[in-house]
């Protein structure tokens, strides 16, 4: 995998081709902490294309490229949060008439099409649905983004030994929603 610095480097240079690759290599991880808070695919696209836009004005204030990933998850997460917070202040008045949307095509799979093929991870991403926010953030954060402990608890703000305790419930209690929807996960094979 190419290393960030010298493609970060080349975004703040204005170079449109380094842009789209940080972007392809990132869009679905921000994407899916998007979905995680949000619930809605069109609501998460959205989120993940104003990250982007907020990421790209505040490129220059990012220093090093260890702590990239980190620093862009905690943008989606705080966008997301602060989403959710407005939507609760101000609900939507009406909705859009079906007839009234314009239906956009594309030919390649989406990232939730391409995530909902596999059956083991929406039994995981329904498993995920049952549980407590905090778990499922721990999971989120540490097992799907891949982030470390260390990070998760620099952007939560909490102990790393708090991070820790966290992640081991979370895991149990994935695992015990896991098997209350498919009680065959839990036989032995």
């Amino acid at each position: 995998m190419e290393e960030l610095a010298p493609i970060i480097e080349r975004c703040r240079k204005g170079d449109a081709l380094a842009w789209e690759a940080l972007v392809r290599r990132h869009q679905a991880r921000v994407y899916g902490v998007a979905f995680h808070y949000l619930r809605d695919g069109e609501e998460a696209r959205d989120l993940a294309q104003e990250v982007f836009v907020k990421v790209y004005k505040n490129l220059d204030s990012f220093k090093g490229d260890a702590a990239f990933l980190p620093w862009l998850l905690r943008m989606a997460r705080n966008a997301a949060i602060d989403r959710i917070r407005r939507q609760k202040a101000r609900p939507p008045a009406d909705d859009l008439q079906v007839g009234d949307a314009v239906e956009l095509q594309s030919n390649e799979r989406s990232p939730e099409q391409a995530w909902e093929a596999d059956v083991g991870k929406r039994l995981v991403h329904r498993a995920l649905g049952r549980m407590s926010e905090q778990n499922r953030e721990i999971i989120l954060l540490k097992d799907i983004q891949g982030l470390k402990l260390e990070e998760i608890a620099e952007m939560l703000g909490v102990p790393l030994g708090t991070v820790k305790s966290r992640s081991s419930r979370a895991r149990t209690e994935l695992a015990k929603r896991v098997v209350e929807l498919d009680p065959s996960y839990g036989a032995v094979r």
